[in-house]
């Protein structure tokens, strides 16, 4: 079995450490004997989502995000189709916003993807903040760091989790990120997924499920990474 993991535009969308989301994956792929491939891309660069199994679009500043907005609107049906057809994403902070229809900033609209019903406004102060959410669906916490001034509004859609400490999506609602279909979005920063294994391997079980019609994993030693986890969330919640 082989994964394509594809990494949409990192010279402009990688802060705080999203690389390390393609490395925790890659890594967790072949602890197991499944075949990873990272193919990045640039702004120049066709992108084929068929040869896709993964994406990662990760975080950038409003400049950034200025930068690529229009080149991701002429992939957007693309984009849209590898979504809707079950394709596997990861996309945070910047990522996460340009998921939606939009997002207003103090130097004018940046236009989304559209893959999501969500839409973004900026607000002050930022938010920042370590943050610890709870989604039932997962046997773990999820942990991380958030750094946005957005405040993001995902309507009727799944949150990618409760916020038990934190800011979350817009500091009001108590909901953090989105999860539709097999789209992660999220302000999680950190990186994300070292510190959350299990959702490294969700991400990763959506995809051979996709791909394959299995969505078997053998089992790996979590100890150190579980205990990370925890020591954040006992540090926060409890």
């Amino acid at each position: 079995m082989k994964l394509t993991i594809g990494h949409l535009y990192p010279d402009l969308l990688n802060l705080y450490g999203d690389r390390g989301n393609i490395q925790c994956m890659m890594k967790r792929c072949q602890w197991r004997g499944i075949d990873a491939e990272t193919i990045e891309f640039t702004l120049e660069d066709k992108i084929d989502f068929t040869k896709l199994d993964i994406v990662l679009l990760g975080g950038g500043s409003d400049r950034e995000q200025m930068l690529v907005c229009d080149r991701l609107r002429t992939i957007q049906k693309d984009f849209h189709d590898y979504v809707e057809d079950g394709g596997s994403v990861i996309a945070v902070c910047g990522g996460y916003q340009l998921l939606g229809h939009y997002y207003d900033t103090d130097e004018g609209r940046i236009e989304g993807l559209s893959l999501v019903d969500l839409y973004t406004e900026q607000g002050s102060p930022r938010l920042i903040d370590n943050i610890v959410l709870q989604n039932d669906a997962f046997e773990h916490p999820i942990v991380g760091f958030e750094n946005h001034g957005g405040r993001t509004y995902i309507g009727e859609n799944r949150p990618f989790g409760r916020v038990l400490y934190g800011h979350g999506n817009n500091g009001e609602d108590g909901t953090e990120g989105v999860l539709y279909k097999n789209v992660v979005g999220t302000y999680l920063h950190g990186p994300l997924l070292p510190k959350n294994p299990h959702i490294s391997d969700y991400l990763i079980k959506n995809a051979l499920k996709r791909k394959y019609g299995t969505d078997e994993l053998a089992p790996l030693d979590d100890t150190q990474e579980l205990e990370a986890n925890a020591s954040i969330y006992q540090r926060f919640v409890k």
